[in-house]
């Protein structure tokens, strides 16, 4: 009888790697055990689609906790994952859904925290005075009280008011109404509840307000002014306050510097761009006697001599200020000689700044006396002065007694370019001698090893 013409199994195409997995031969000859997932895997999985109703994560190991995270919906509530899922892939999911491209170096290399900081940022930008439910906002710092370090805040809205309203107040007023109110978010509710908030930046103004333009709108107003006043001084972690282009005026600065006074953290302060003369200026002399700042940016206001005196005095008798910028102020000669005989005690103070003052040949002379004894500072800048050339050769006689400053810049001032080269030649002298920490024992190594080359070359 003729053999049976039935195909044996080791006739069937089989792949190679599939052999040795397969025990059942299928009718699927692509078929293997491999394409099975594991049953710790669909209960992962399980867990992951079901997390919202019970959360289970502390109890997974590391590996399983990473598996989790990547396949959790970065749609869940902040109330379910705030606390239990600590930093890592599931925040930067969540990151790079709301924003796209994230640079999480700016964040301490922590996504939570980027994910935290940026969300509530945008919350406050957001919220309309008198619209917005500050439930909601509540709401979120209750999550991410333990995780925001740093809110910087580009613009805060104003109430929109209804016109009819309006025009009914203004009837009722007997044309004695001001206006609707503008006062922008109260930061009284927020600053004491963030436990570990350390930097503020504020700019009180409305980005992109179109034909609803007010002058209103970019500035600060006495309530706004009084109650970020009593939210800072709360906020006792506060180390960084910039609070910029928002017209504070000598009022507002006093008021504000008044409840900063003794702040146990508090040590850079930024009140550049605004409109603070020599009131506000003596209101921040104070300040420097009563706290810790190390640096102080008061660029571009109206300081003029006397408050330039009185930050001087202060000065004189502060031991933890390392940098001043009063740039574009207008502190002359009276006060920038203040500032240079306050030199003379100063033992702390590395960075200078006095660009655009209308100092001259007076304050550089003061100045080059200071350069003569003092071994600290670091950095001056009298850009767009007229120093002159008496003040140009004074700063240049000094500096022959100077080591310590690697840093000056003479730029429109009205020196001559061959005394303002020798004062170059100076500085980069002192740049090339400083020690660098950083390399301190390499240089120390390299410079022994190049001796000893040298002494053989010699010898040899």
């Amino acid at each position: 009888m003729p053999q049976s013409t039935l195909p044996s199994a080791s006739d069937s195409k089989v792949p190679e790697g599939s052999k040795k997995t397969r025990t059942i031969i299928s009718e699927d000859p692509c078929w293997t055990l491999s394409l099975l997932p594991r049953l710790s895997d669909l209960c992962l999985q399980s867990i992951a689609n079901n997390f919202e109703e019970h959360p289970l994560f502390e109890q997974l190991s590391s590996s399983q906790r990473d598996f989790l995270q990547q396949r959790l919906s970065p749609s869940l509530p902040l109330h379910v994952t705030a606390n239990l899922i600590g930093d890592g892939v599931y925040w930067k999911r969540r990151c790079q859904q709301l924003w796209g491209l994230c640079d999480v170096s700016h964040y301490g290399h922590s996504w939570k925290r980027m994910f935290f900081e940026r969300s509530l940022e945008n919350m406050i930008e957001l919220f309309i005075p008198d619209v917005s439910d500050p439930g909601n906002l509540l709401d979120m710092v209750h999550h991410c009280r333990d995780f925001v370090k740093r809110l910087r805040v580009s613009q805060l809205l104003t109430p929109v008011m209804d016109p009819q309203r309006v025009e009914e107040e203004e009837v009722a007023s007997d044309n004695e109404y001001e206006g609707p109110s503008m006062d922008h978010f109260d930061f009284s509710i927020l600053l004491q509840k963030l436990s570990r908030l350390e930097e503020l930046h504020v700019v009180y103004r409305v980005k992109e307000c179109g034909m609803n333009f007010e002058w209103k709108m970019f500035e600060m107003t006495d309530r706004d002014c009084e109650s970020l006043a009593t939210a800072l001084e709360s906020c006792k972690t506060l180390k960084v306050l910039r609070l910029h282009q928002s017209h504070v005026d000598d009022k507002k600065c006093r008021l504000l510097v008044k409840h900063l006074l003794d702040h146990p953290s508090l040590r850079q302060l930024d009140f550049s761009h605004n409109l603070i003369s020599d009131k506000g200026a003596r209101a921040v002399a104070k300040l420097l006697s009563r706290s810790s700042l190390q640096e102080l940016d008061m660029c571009d206001n109206h300081i003029r001599d006397h408050g330039a005196k009185a930050i001087a005095h202060a000065l004189s008798n502060n031991s933890t200020l390392l940098s001043l910028n009063l740039r574009l102020n207008r502190v002359r000669d009276e006060g920038g000689q203040a500032l240079g005989e306050a030199l003379l005690r100063n033992c702390t103070l590395r960075h200078l700044h006095l660009g655009g003052n209308e100092v001259g040949r007076r304050t550089a002379a003061a100045l080059s006396e200071a350069l003569r004894q003092n071994n600290v500072l670091r950095s001056i800048n009298l850009s767009c002065n007229s120093l002159g050339e008496d003040g140009g050769r004074a700063l240049q006689e000094a500096m022959c007694h100077n080591t310590s400053l690697t840093e000056c810049d003479l730029r429109l001032t009205q020196v001559d370019e061959d005394i303002v080269s020798s004062i170059t030649q100076l500085v980069w002298a002192n740049q090339s001698s400083e020690p660098r920490q950083d390399q301190e024992k390499s240089g120390a190594r390299r410079e022994v090893d190049e001796m000893r080359d040298e002494a053989q070359e010699f010898t040899g």
